[in-house]
């Protein structure tokens, strides 16, 4: 089951300072564990005007809103496009599952057109971010013994993984884990329940040797990846392309 994302997501950020090139649900929903009391992540990246980019009053390059809607706390984070096809023309796993999230609130073509140019971009090198991410979450779960931690390293390992071997994104851990860990289904359910509940009894040992396998995994299939070491230098000149006629457009 995946919570439905509100209706009135789009509007939120269409109440952003700038106008929004695109916006996605990120975050727990994206990943396939929300909870009845998560948090809402929309990303998006949004367009100054030539004046703010050029100009010695510059715009903001991140706009950050957070507040309360309908009784779901909301967490709004968008890059000016500039600094997004920045961080996108990087080994960035954040952004590229924004990107392509399947979860759009706001789009157009200059979505279409990003979400066309990513395949280019997307490099073995992306492994890096996985790695980092897990190893983080690791600390935490070793700290917290919580639940959420638990889920967020399984979920990125595993999503590292399906990148180097396919280079395509599956952010979800419904579709991603059940198949390789039996008791996947019982953490998202526990998960549901509750956004900072306790990790199931008997499961702790289990996920550790998992955890060591699957980050062997990875290493594994970025060292064997078909992927190339470097983003395709046509997606490249492209993308800059797209963020100099977006910025010029009338």
């Amino acid at each position: 089951m995946t919570l439905e994302v509100p209706a009135w997501a789009g509007r939120i950020v269409g109440e952003l300072d700038h106008p929004v090139v695109f916006a996605t649900v990120s975050g727990a929903h994206l990943y396939g564990f929300a909870s009845v009391d998560s948090d809402l992540d929309l990303r998006a990246a949004h367009l100054l005007p030539a004046a703010e980019v050029v100009g010695l009053r510059t715009g903001p390059e991140t706009l950050q809103r957070a507040g309360v809607r309908d009784g779901v706390e909301l967490d709004v984070v968008s890059h000016d496009l500039l600094k997004f096809a920045r961080l996108l023309n990087s080994r960035n796993g954040y952004v590229l599952e924004q990107l392509l999230s399947p979860l759009v609130v706001a789009t157009g073509p200059v979505h279409e057109e990003l979400c066309a140019l990513a395949p280019g971009l997307i490099t073995s090198n992306h492994a890096h971010h996985y790695l980092g991410f897990a190893a983080t979450q690791e600390r935490l779960f070793a700290r917290t013994g919580e639940l959420k931690p638990a889920l967020y390293l399984l979920r990125v390992l595993l999503t590292g993984i399906h990148l180097m071997r396919t280079g395509t994104v599956v952010a979800d851990l419904g579709v991603l884990g059940p198949d390789r860990l039996r008791y996947v289904p019982e953490l998202i359910a526990a998960k549901r329940e509750a956004e900072h509940g306790p990790f199931p009894a008997g499961v702790a040992q289990r996920l550790a040797a998992d955890v060591t396998a699957l980050r062997a995994e990875l290493e594994e299939a970025r060292d064997t990846s078909a992927l190339p070491r470097q983003p395709d230098i046509r997606a490249v000149d492209a993308l800059h392309s797209l963020v100099v006629r977006t910025r010029l457009s009338p």
